[in-house]
């Protein structure tokens, strides 16, 4: 079966200063490395949204400074997972799609929602958070008219066009790996993301009508880079997914879904950002995969590098 479903390999945030001079050009001004990694990805991840609200301003300049095949994934607000832990979430999550996510069009991707280690599965309040999730830009505008006053003056509620959304979930926690949890992914069309990381659940299983991956190094959290061998794995699974089919290594909870004919569009973000391996391991994983070139360090990056990694700490994600 040939590959049908569109596959788009990218970097889980941009802004990291070691990146600079060793990913980035040295001299390169920060307001254009988005530009740049966009010359060489087809996709990235939001984290700023993470953190803290962005202003519509922010994706609109974003959207302007990629091509018109580019597509942002969008990081969940952790104010949502993380401090409400979905609880009461409606108001939060209007404020969340009145902060702009909507002035980037058609450049709008995948919505992760990523939930913290302690958190546990719980079927009542996990159902009663998919339903409130909009499934078109259209329902997310008409979410986005009832924010209130934290976003006031700042806010954009109108979709620019009509385009259904997709969501994604990252779980950190035991409990989850259960039936109950990946049928109900199901019937809701949501992602189960697959986390390749050594200190959280490891699962496969299919869920949606679309594949969402975060490579975070399987060794080391954040900071193990991918050989070879790992790359081809990689590779192999993601070509299979696009196909509509399942990896005959997959870890999963459930038996596998029988082959979608028309394919699986695949999403995968390298969050390996630490020693500046993320950007290399997703260039060299989309040259495998015939959607990009394979990119090397230089000698001067290397010794860059190196210094670098003496004193740096884990830069914050954007």
């Amino acid at each position: 079966m040939a590959r049908k479903g569109a596959v788009r390999i990218g970097i889980s945030g941009w802004t990291y200063k070691p990146w600079r001079g060793v990913f980035y050009p040295k001299g390169l001004p920060q307001k254009r490395e988005l530009a740049y990694a966009a010359q060489h990805f087809h996709s990235v991840e939001i984290n700023g949204t993470f953190y803290s609200m962005q202003l519509p301003g922010s994706f609109a300049q974003w959207s302007e400074d990629t091509p018109d095949d580019f597509v942002f994934a969008i990081k969940g607000s952790r104010y949502i997972t993380h401090m409400k832990r979905l609880k009461d979430a409606r108001t939060p999550l209007a404020n969340f799609f009145a902060s702009g996510l909507l002035r980037l069009g058609q450049k709008l991707g995948p919505i992760l929602w990523q939930f913290p280690p302690q958190m546990r599965f719980d079927a009542v309040r996990f159902e009663t958070f998919f339903r409130l999730l909009p499934r078109t830009s259209m329902e997310a505008a008409e979410l986005a008219q009832d924010h209130d006053e934290r976003v006031d003056g700042r806010d954009w509620t109108r979709a620019i066009t009509e385009l259904p959304l997709r969501h994604a979930v990252e779980i950190r926690h035991e409990s989850f790996c259960t039936g109950e949890f990946i049928e109900l992914l199901r019937r809701y069309n949501i992602a189960l993301v697959c986390a390749d990381t050594p200190e959280w659940p490891l699962l496969m299983d299919v869920t949606a009508d679309f594949i969402y991956c975060r490579l975070h190094g399987a060794e080391q959290l954040y900071s193990s880079g991918y050989d070879d061998d790992a790359l081809d794995r990689w590779a192999a699974r993601i070509d299979t997914w696009a196909r509509g089919q399942e990896p005959v290594d997959a870890n999963r909870v459930l038996a596998p879904l029988k082959a979608n004919e028309a394919g699986r569009d695949v999403y995968v973000y390298f969050d390996n950002d630490a020693k500046v391996h993320a950007p290399f391991d997703a260039a060299n994983l989309a040259a495998r995969l015939g959607i990009g070139e394979p990119l090397q360090r230089s000698q001067e990056n290397r010794k860059t590098r190196r210094v670098r990694q003496t004193t740096a700490e884990k830069p914050a994600r954007m």
